[in-house]
């Protein structure tokens, strides 16, 4: 896949909106804040791609990006309290019409902050993934801000807390630093063959 190929296609903020699913696609989900944008950027190399802002719940729409006759699709962010109840209530209308919809996905890169416990949406959205059969990863980011004893606990605490997605592929991501980059791209590359 050739990631310098990558552009910007088109963002959708209702699920009536989505345009039929025709190639295949690799979805990036997790909690608003968690660096979903910094490591679209750091994946494809490119300092703006995917807006990247100091406002947790920026990302309101689903993001499409065409990379090498691959979609690229960034989900909006859950778990931000400072959102309206109906605004909430478009986010979830938008995430299941993204999900329902008959599309293509061959991928979904879950993120969460390498720093803390997966949160219960977080494990919510994994276990909607591992019901709906949709193949998925775990993408730990900010690990550049943990010191090497945090970072060896976290580690070994991530194995009982995803227990129950038993043998799920666990990537230590830090977007300053480039860690976990290149087995990303590995794991989206095997995930379209």
């Amino acid at each position: 896949m050739k990631y310098e190929k990558v552009k910007y296609e088109a963002s959708y903020g209702t699920s009536a909106q989505l345009p039929e699913s025709i190639c295949p696609e690799i979805a990036f989900a997790g909690r608003s804040n968690v660096g979903k944008s910094s490591m679209l950027n750091k994946v494809l190399n490119r300092k703006n791609l995917a807006r990247v802002s100091s406002v947790p719940g920026k990302t309101v729409t689903i993001n499409f990006f065409d990379c090498d006759g691959v979609k690229l699709v960034d989900l909006p962010g859950y778990g931000y309290a400072k959102v309206n109840f109906n605004e909430k209530k478009r986010w979830a209308d938008l995430m299941e019409g993204y999900f329902k919809s008959d599309r293509q996905i061959k991928l979904v890169v879950q993120l969460t902050d390498m720093r803390h416990a997966p949160s219960s949406d977080d494990i919510d959205m994994m276990r909607f993934l591992k019901e709906s059969d949709i193949p998925f990863i775990v993408v730990m980011t900010k690990s550049d801000k943990l010191n090497k004893t945090e970072y060896a606990k976290r580690m070994e605490s991530i194995k009982t807390e995803l227990a129950e997605f038993d043998g799920v592929t666990v990537i230590p991501f830090s977007a300053t630093n480039g860690e976990g980059v290149q087995t990303i791209k590995e794991q989206i590359e095997n995930a379209i063959k």
